[in-house]
């Protein structure tokens, strides 16, 4: 007697299992690790739906077989093909475009007006300067628009910057900070910068053009202006500027500012305009300037 229909080892594959029709072997292939029912096989004699009944779901067996890959059409010598993997997507997070406020320069919701937190104080803003960009030097909190090839060592340079911070004190009068701060502004814009450079061919000599008291936001302060000369270029004009500040531990502020000379150069009067409108944060009616009344310290 003949085995019934099912799935038996492949005499010519053992490593496959091979559907018996019960007669003889199909074509029909799949790995030891598929199951599948056996297909129901109607009984001899049985009426004519029951054997369509079985008929149909030995159909749908196998076509279930068909769709879970189980059953492989293909002949001895075709190799296994696995399915297409399923697409994958990727998820990239977005770009950070914002970078972080500058810590002495922050932006004002005056346009005209920039703020340095850490002074406790701010600034008006000429015609012709802006906040800084691409600066790696932090304290700096207006230049003049624009940039030009420095005439000495590669590089740019700008017509004229302005720069503030608080410094460390043991007392010091303003007179003294900015007489002691006016050698260094000078060195530090006009004969070598902090890589070892020298934009301007480094300086050649200085002369002091103005100094004396000065009220900046209603205290007493004082400031020291030299002319200077440089190896190459129209040199330029540094001025050192200290004062007491109104925030924290009122640990003075020192002011530098940098202007080139010559025609291209910003006119001397911004350096006026600037000291006379310096403010205590929050405080836009504090007098001070060049020309104002110097009382003691609050």
């Amino acid at each position: 007697m003949s085995p019934p229909p099912g799935w038996y080892p492949d005499p010519h594959a053992p490593h496959l299992e091979r559907w018996w029709d019960g007669a003889a072997w199909t074509e029909h292939r799949r790995g030891p690790e598929a199951s599948a029912p056996p297909l129901p096989v109607a009984p001899p004699g049985a009426p004519g739906r029951a054997r369509a009944v079985a008929l149909t779901v030995a159909g749908a067996v196998l076509v279930a077989a068909i769709t879970t890959g189980a059953i492989l059409l293909r002949g001895d010598d075709e190799p296994d093909t696995p399915a297409d993997p399923a697409p994958t997507t990727y998820f990239t997070a977005a770009p950070t475009t914002s970078a972080p406020p500058s810590p002495t320069a922050e932006d004002s919701t005056d346009p005209s007006v920039v703020v340095d937190q850490l002074s406790g104080i701010t600034f008006p803003l000429p015609e012709g300067w802006v906040r800084p960009e691409h600066l790696t030097d932090n304290t700096v909190v207006m230049t003049t628009d624009g940039i030009y090839d420095c005439p000495g060592d590669y590089g740019l340079c700008r017509r004229g910057l302005v720069s503030s911070r608080t410094v460390a004190s043991d007392g010091e009068t303003p007179e003294e900070l900015a007489l002691a701060d006016i050698a260094e502004a000078a060195d530090t814009a006009y004969d070598r910068n902090t890589i070892g450079q020298r934009p301007f061919g480094g300086v050649e000599s200085h002369r002091q053009v103005a100094a004396g008291p000065v009220a900046v936001a209603g205290r007493a302060g004082y400031f020291v202006r030299w002319r200077v000369t440089t190896a190459k270029g129209p040199g330029g004009y540094v001025q050192s500027l200290a004062f007491p500040a109104g925030v924290g531990v009122e640990s003075p502020v020192v002011v530098r500012f940098v202007f080139d000379a010559g025609d291209e150069g910003p006119p001397l009067t911004d350096m006026d305009l600037i000291t006379d409108g310096i403010r205590p944060v929050g405080d836009a009616d504090t007098g001070g300037g060049v020309g104002s009344g110097v009382g003691p310290s609050d």
